[in-house]
């Protein structure tokens, strides 16, 4: 089995992040998208029991690779990053088509031998939080997609996930090739030890850019016509109350126009 995960290397959550010129700062505290740990896994424990390989695929700057590398440390077998400075500030369609255009050069989703059986990714990214990246790459790649899975069972030519929307239980199953997106519900991931950090050294990890994919026309999609700092959190108003309290409410209410 065949199998690619898509991963993101984010600027920490814990870190102060900022904006340069428009962009998100990265390349300092950057480290693997939190959420696609969990992609991992479910990629590696499916090469486990199945046999295959797996490829990390990221989109990024050219320190994406430090992600990349991550994943090769818990069990993917070999890596590309795309990067190219026409890239900066993609949107998700420019994103997926992208992507899409990297799993058709890693073989296709054709469902011919040597091709690409089945794509995972993480349910969100923790810089921007669209989580409509999967569904995107889905529809650019023409297979089915299984989001938000808690849980994934994938057999020699279907996948089969299990997830909850509001009270609501789903199993959901499609054939292969198809794309899932994982939860932190759906596993634990493992953390790698010294042998699989130093082993992940020798695996390979390739560089493209869009013109390795045949996108020559490809353009960001957004840019940030304005950005300010997020003025700091002023303390709340405090009412002792001595049978007024009700009618000063409603009156600041009012007066903020929020009734």
């Amino acid at each position: 089995m065949k199998i690619v995960v898509c991963i993101k290397h984010v600027p920490d959550v814990q870190s102060e992040r900022r904006l340069e010129g428009g962009r998100l700062v990265r390349g300092e505290e950057d480290v693997l998208n939190e959420l696609d740990e969990n992609a991992v896994e479910a990629a590696v424990a499916l090469v486990e029991e199945l046999g295959g390989e797996v490829i990390a695929l990221s989109m990024g700057p050219e320190d994406a690779e430090d992600g990349v590398r991550r994943a090769l440390q818990m069990g993917a077998d070999s890596g590309v990053v795309v990067t190219d400075a026409a890239l900066a500030g993609a949107d998700v369609p420019t994103t997926a088509r992208t992507l899409a255009a990297a799993v058709s050069k890693l073989g296709g989703v054709d469902s011919g031998p040597g091709d690409v059986d089945l794509v995972i990714t993480g349910m969100a990214s923790l810089d921007a939080m669209t989580s409509m990246l999967p569904g995107a790459l889905a529809a650019a790649l023409h297979v089915p997609a299984l989001t938000l899975a808690s849980s994934l069972e994938v057999s020699a030519d279907e996948a089969t996930v299990t997830r909850a929307t509001g009270t609501v239980r789903e199993v959901l199953s499609a054939p292969l090739p198809a794309l899932v997106s994982v939860t932190d519900q759906a596993n634990e991931p493992r953390y790698p030890n010294f042998a699989a950090m130093r082993a992940a050294r020798k695996k390979p990890v390739d560089t493209w850019d869009l013109e390795d994919l045949g996108l020559a026309d490809v353009e960001a999609g957004i840019a940030v016509v304005d950005f300010a700092e997020r003025p700091a959190r002023q303390g709340g108003i405090i009412r002792t109350d001595a049978g007024e309290a009700g009618r000063e409410l409603a009156a600041w209410l009012v007066e903020n126009n929020l009734v």
